[in-house]
């Protein structure tokens, strides 16, 4: 009796046998790293595990990486401009009438594929709502998915600035030991770099609604009014307003060098000399190398002497 029931356990698969998170963890590793993120064996290994442990943060972290690389393909795509979403072209070349044309890597995502991608991070998510990683893993996602309209991105981006703020949770972040506000508000500003980056007009006012939103909670915080500057500057070429912006970061940070620069790249635009002359003091003294605040005298120099 005993030799038999031996026996059949011995007869079991290896999944039928106890294993750890851990255990399965290591697995995954040493798997991905020879096929990558959803590469042959990697669905068995994360269904066993996901029946095994449904609520292990790891586990639904690599299934979700699984589908969204799993959804995505590349293909070569021609455009009729040098730069796509903030990239160069990966080609150039010239048709039969001469003209340029420019060939870009784009991905598409499948979308069934990416909608359990985000189901997935949704499920971490709400078993571990202050893993500000998992958060922003999923903006990541949304914002490669959508592209020039980032609108389920930026929905999801002022949703967390929201829950930031009304909730003040202690963020967590693997590997980082201290996430404070200071932290947050970095993060929110890369993605405001992303949408300014991508140049397109649904990626503009992203990153204006992005920084308009932080502003509500902290007004005077001139990562995001020098966000609101660059927005008039670049996008709507509105140097009023945007002066208007950067003079209020002026007027908080006396030494800020991105208002303090753009506002003389605005006045050379504009061939203001007064307007130049007004913020070149400013770079001669705050400049972040010796060498831009001797630049930024010369400049004043040669200015000065010139015949009002």
């Amino acid at each position: 009796m005993i030799l038999g029931l031996l026996a059949a356990c011995l007869a079991l698969p290896a999944w039928a046998q106890t294993t750890t998170p851990e255990q399965y963890l290591k697995r995954y590793e040493t798997l991905s790293k020879r096929v990558g993120a959803s590469g042959l064996g990697i669905e068995t290994l994360l269904d066993n595990w996901a029946k095994d442990y449904p609520e292990d943060l790891e586990m639904l972290q690599y299934r979700f990486l699984f589908y969204f690389d799993k959804s995505q393909r590349a293909e070569v795509v021609i455009k009729d401009k040098n730069r796509f979403l903030g990239e160069n072209p990966t080609l150039s070349l010239k048709d039969s009438l001469g003209r340029d044309v420019y060939y870009f890597q784009e991905t598409f995502y499948d979308d069934e594929l990416f909608g359990e991608a985000v189901s997935t991070i949704d499920k971490a998510i709400q078993l571990a709502p202050d893993r500000l990683d998992l958060r922003l893993n999923k903006v990541a996602a949304l914002v490669g998915y959508e592209k020039e309209s980032p609108d389920m991105a930026l929905s999801d981006l002022k949703g967390l600035i929201d829950y930031n703020a009304s909730r003040k949770p202690a963020w967590k972040y693997p590997g980082i030991e201290k996430v404070d506000q200071e932290y947050f508000d970095a993060a929110i500003q890369e993605y405001c770099f992303v949408f300014f980056r991508y140049a397109t007009p649904r990626c503009y006012e992203a990153f204006r609604d992005l920084s308009l939103k932080m502003l509500d909670y902290e007004p005077n915080n001139v990562l995001f009014l020098n966000n609101m500057g660059s927005y008039f500057l670049v996008s709507q070429h509105d140097n009023k307003a945007a002066l208007k912006y950067y003079n209020k970061v002026l007027k908080i940070k006396k030494d800020d060098i991105t208002a303090i620069r753009n506002c003389i790249l605005l006045a050379r635009n504009a061939k203001d000399v007064k307007l130049e002359k007004k913020y070149l003091p400013m770079m001669a003294r705050y400049g972040e190398t010796e060498t831009d605040k001797a630049a930024a005298q010369a400049r004043l120099d040669v200015l000065n002497s010139k015949k009002k």
